[in-house]
């Protein structure tokens, strides 16, 4: 999870975001956001969450808005958390224990946008990653219905989902992934299928496949990924990930280092 500040301090008109999944922070004033066919107004302080690629753009309604903006990484495309939030959040930064650790953080961010001292962009990196895992902290504990967020809520499973993201290339079972949360085997996999709303090794496939095509776009070689995430050879990789995505792994390979 990274994230890389590009804009910190007063926004006067209409700006256009279109490259990247964004996060940004309203500290001063209203502004109207419109993305995905949808128009939001939000009033400061508040965080404007867009986990996933999608044109924007956010446009003051009161004068000059105090804004940070920020290119976001949450694993990739394909990641299951990315996929699993909602296309736009708005938090309301007011009152509660969220809005309170968030407001101190943010208040070092601007402090260090407006000083400029040696190595501030770093830190400013630095600060909005840390907001950005208090938001998706907030966002789990918020989550309802069925997906990997309400997994990530349930105390039993959130270790053993934690467990998978932490070391995807573990030896994992059924057994040994309900000993890590704590439950019986059974128990483990009905829990899991109905919270989650897909059996363990469907979505541990699944966090592995999304690490496999992030790597590869990357340029990393098959052998190193197949190694990584759990696979004994490249070849039993490729035929997961032809199973999964419907492509050669290999055609994704940007350079065989």
């Amino acid at each position: 999870m990274t994230a890389q500040v590009f804009h910190a301090g007063s926004l006067t008109e209409e700006r256009d975001f279109t490259d990247s999944p964004h996060l940004h922070v309203l500290r001063i004033g209203q502004v109207q956001v419109k993305a995905e066919g949808s128009s939001h107004r939000v009033t400061a302080p508040a965080a404007i969450l867009l986990p996933r690629a999608a044109p924007h753009s956010i446009t003051p309604t009161d004068g000059v808005a105090d804004l940070a903006s920020a290119r976001i990484d949450l694993g990739g495309i394909a990641n299951p958390l990315a996929q699993a939030l909602p296309p736009v959040q708005a938090l309301d930064l007011q009152a509660d224990s969220l809005g309170r650790r968030l407001n101190q953080v943010l208040d070092l961010l601007f402090a260090e946008a407006q000083q400029r001292h040696c190595g501030h962009q770093v830190v400013m990196d630095r600060l909005v990653e840390a907001a950005l895992v208090l938001i998706l902290r907030q966002a789990m504990e918020d989550a309802r219905g069925i997906g990997l967020l309400a997994g990530l809520a349930h105390p039993q499973l959130a270790v053993a989902l934690t467990a998978m993201h932490d070391r995807p290339g573990a030896d994992w079972s059924l057994e040994s992934l309900a000993e890590t949360a704590g439950l019986s085997r059974s128990v483990f996999a009905d829990t899991f299928h109905q919270v989650v709303g897909q059996p363990p090794g469907q979505y541990l496939t699944g966090w592995r496949m999304a690490l496999a095509r992030t790597a590869l776009e990357r340029g990393e070689s098959i052998k190193r990924v197949a190694r990584d995430i759990g696979y004994a050879s490249p070849a039993a990789l490729s035929r997961a990930f032809s199973r999964h995505f419907g492509v050669n792994a290999r055609t994704l390979i940007k350079s065989d280092r």
